[in-house]
């Protein structure tokens, strides 16, 4: 964004300074065909006679078509100066516009990807859950009974064996009767 506002801010600065330059042209121009046609009415005015008023009247068209033709001449420089103007502008920004651009995509494409991959995996999550609604209580159910038979068994083989205390004593208690 800092790239494109730098950017139309130094583009409009030249096509400001151009326009500008083109109303000083124009401003001058004005000035001087007024200055000229004042001229041209004094010094006809002085004159008594007609053919006297007519080459006065021509003396000044070729000066005053030197002016025109100067004036076009400015104008092009003008222009021309505008357009090296808005290419250099433009030529300066192109590498940083380009370059913004780029990171942007970068950006773009790196969290696109970001976004896809965990879009699938909680696709495929979903797709788990759905194709198997019970396999959780399934499992919570076997950890029950594995927890059950184990503590089943525990208490089987207690009562299989004897306790070691227990023989003990009775062989003490056998024992003794025996003497």
């Amino acid at each position: 964004m800092d790239a494109q506002v730098s950017f139309m801010n130094d583009l409009s600065k030249s096509m400001f300074k151009s326009f500008q330059q083109m109303c000083d042209l124009n401003i001058q121009l004005a000035q001087t065909m007024l200055e000229e046609t004042t001229t041209v009415t004094q010094h006809l005015s002085t004159q008594t006679r007609p053919t006297e008023a007519i080459s006065a009247a021509s003396a000044r068209a070729q000066p005053t078509a030197e002016k025109l033709r100067a004036y076009q001449q400015h104008l092009s420089r003008v222009a021309a100066d505008a357009q090296v103007d808005l290419a250099r502008v433009t030529e300066q920004h192109v590498q940083e516009t380009a370059r913004t651009a780029k990171a942007l995509a970068d950006e773009v494409q790196r969290v696109a990807t970001e976004e896809t991959e965990r879009g699938m995996r909680n696709h495929q999550e979903t797709m788990r859950n759905f194709t198997d609604p019970f396999k959780e209580i399934t499992q919570r159910a076997d950890g029950l009974r594995a927890q059950s038979d184990s503590a089943d068994s525990a208490a089987s083989t207690a009562k299989q064996a004897p306790t070691p205390s227990s023989s003990s004593a009775g062989r003490s208690t056998g024992g003794a009767a025996a003497h």
